[in-house]
């Protein structure tokens, strides 16, 4: 029998953004634990605005289970938050009130900025402002991205594939400083439960770097969806093909090969809930109605 470390991991009851709250526990097995193996676990509702004071137990239920492989004998636990009956699912869950199919299939790109000083990672200290974007995306070179970025960034990339999540790849962004991600995943869940791991593992490798950290992902959408920058009014809604400004963008093998493939979303934000962007999506779809004259099975 091993001692593993188990890193139980859930969203906290913040508001309009949840946080990644986490705690381990230490329990003993013969091998990697499977997810039904996994033991349910409390804790202080209280401390992460999710319970009162007088009755703060809160319970965590693993849905996901990843290895962890900067720890021996070491795991990640995804957890859903229940109420202490253990059959309710507490009103901050997203997880699980959105619809589930296995047959969808997501792809979530997290866009990100790493910070040192109050400031994006490159720009002049003391303030001031990096020259203007243009040669940062899919940057190479010093000059561009230096050279703490791509250590960071490629650990991440490591880490996730390490962890067995579906991590898609990463580039430099538009902006000195701005990174992203992707993670694909097949059914509503798995992905998002994917892309919070991920999430988590960047925000626990930034740790590491005391001043270079990753920035908070901001939740006003309305201040991005302008209509200007690759973006389309948030009061407006159009697609087009290969059109970056539109909301939602075909790429442009997607008519050519019969109306196949897959869409892109440009309207959540960097730190939009993928739960309940993934389960938005999946009930809308289920209003559509489909080749017979009804709509999609829910």
């Amino acid at each position: 029998m091993a001692k593993y470390k188990l890193e139980y991991l859930w969203l906290d009851g913040y508001e309009p953004v949840a946080n990644i709250r986490g705690k381990t526990t230490i329990k003993e097995f013969t091998k990697f634990p499977k997810l039904e193996e996994l033991p349910w676990w409390n804790f202080d509702g209280s401390s992460t605005r999710q319970a009162e004071g007088k009755t703060s137990d809160c319970f965590l239920k693993p849905v996901a289970v990843y290895p962890d492989t900067t720890k021996k004998d070491a795991a990640i636990v995804m957890c859903e938050v229940f109420m202490p009956d253990k059959k309710t699912p507490h009103p901050s869950n997203s997880r699980a009130t959105i619809p589930d199919d296995p047959g969808a299939w997501f792809g979530f790109e997290q866009e990100y900025f790493l910070y040192r000083d109050g400031a994006p990672l490159g720009f002049p200290q003391g303030g001031g402002f990096p020259p203007p974007q243009g040669e940062y995306y899919t940057a190479v070179g010093y000059k561009n991205v230096g050279c703490i970025a791509r250590e960071i960034v490629d650990t991440h990339l490591q880490l996730c594939l390490d962890a067995g999540i579906n991590h898609e790849g990463i580039n430099s962004e538009v902006a000195k400083g701005q990174w992203e991600f992707q993670i694909f995943g097949k059914g509503s869940k798995n992905a998002a439960d994917q892309m919070w791991v991920a999430r988590y593992l960047m925000m626990r490798l930034c740790e590491k770097y005391k001043n270079e950290h990753i920035a908070v992902y901001g939740p006003d959408n309305h201040l991005r969806l302008t209509g200007l920058h690759e973006t389309q009014s948030i009061d407006k809604f159009n697609y087009g093909v290969g059109n970056r400004g539109a909301s939602v963008r075909l790429p442009q093998s997607f008519i050519p090969d019969g109306y196949r493939g897959y869409l892109e979303d440009r309207r959540p934000n960097s730190q939009g809930d993928p739960y309940k962007i993934a389960g938005r999506i999946l009930q809308t779809i289920q209003t559509v109605p489909t080749s017979g004259g009804k709509k999609a099975k829910k």
